[in-house]
């Protein structure tokens, strides 16, 4: 299990770093992307997609899982290792699949996060501006009718009622008593 672990972890990192490496440039699926497709259909200079970067789950999944299979059957047949020979190689090749396409949405994930706030950033600070701006006005607005609830209470002033009967001494002029 320990060595599985290692494993996978190293496979998010491959993930990262092959998402990392294509976004920067394409050069490998241009070059397939040429070979296999005619001209009409060939992709255009400013389209950025590659391998793993800008393409769907299944395409991405198809390429991972087919790399690593291919470094697989050469390990299994030019090598003493033999991979797929038993349980350990099979879940190891899995971890491996799954970890670098985990890696690979993290990489996804980072890269868009950063450019979000690259765009951001500048107004950013005119939202905190604003937003303190509005945090003062809002705080003056609280003083201000805060001395307003004072002032009243002041100005009213109660004035004296006549002297009314006692409600004794209305029942008794009403003969209830």
């Amino acid at each position: 299990m320990g060595l599985e672990l290692v494993i996978f972890i190293g496979a998010i990192l491959f993930g990262i770093f092959l998402y990392w490496r294509e976004s920067n440039g394409n050069g490998l699926y241009r070059f397939v992307n040429k070979m296999v497709n005619s001209k009409a259909l060939q992709m255009k200079p400013e389209n950025r997609k590659g391998f793993v970067y800008k393409q769907a789950f299944l395409p991405r999944l198809v390429f991972v899982a087919t790399t690593f299979l291919l470094i697989g059957l050469v390990f299994q047949f030019l090598t003493p290792f033999k991979i797929f020979g038993s349980y350990n190689g099979i879940s190891a090749f899995s971890s491996v699949v799954v970890g670098t396409l985990i890696g690979t949405y993290l990489a996804n994930f980072v890269i868009k996060s950063t450019k979000v706030i690259e765009d951001k950033s500048d107004s950013i600070g005119d939202i905190m501006e604003d937003t303190i701006e509005k945090g003062k006005d809002f705080i003056e607005d609280l003083k201000s009718k805060d001395a307003d609830l004072t002032e009243e209470p002041e100005t009213i002033k109660e004035t004296p009622k006549p002297e009314e009967k006692s409600a004794r001494e209305r029942l008794k002029d009403k003969g209830l008593l």
